[in-house]
């Protein structure tokens, strides 16, 4: 796993973040891709480490508002145990 550094990221002047060409609000900050193969972006942080984490179906509903589908869901995946921030597992948990 390639992960780059904070000294990678560049700070736009409306305090945006840039990394390799995409603009995010903040780290750990999940934004919607419009038109990409995941529906969901995120600049992962740990301590100095980033890393740029995509989840989501973007073909797919996720109705979290239905309590069976969610409890399915987060058992499913294994919700209770998703801790790396640098993976789509832990994110896609977040969410739910």
């Amino acid at each position: 796993m390639t992960v780059a550094t904070t000294k990678d990221v560049k700070r736009t002047d409306g305090g945006r973040l840039t990394y390799r060409g995409e603009t995010f609000s903040g780290y750990n900050k999940p934004k919607r891709t419009p038109g990409a193969n995941k529906k969901f972006a995120v600049l992962a942080k740990k301590g100095d480490q980033v890393k740029i984490v995509r989840y989501g179906d973007p073909n797919m509903e996720i109705k979290k508002d239905n309590p069976e589908r969610r409890k399915s869901f987060r058992a499913r995946h294994k919700c209770d145990t998703a801790t790396d921030k640098f993976s789509a597992r832990y994110w896609s948990c977040k969410k739910w």
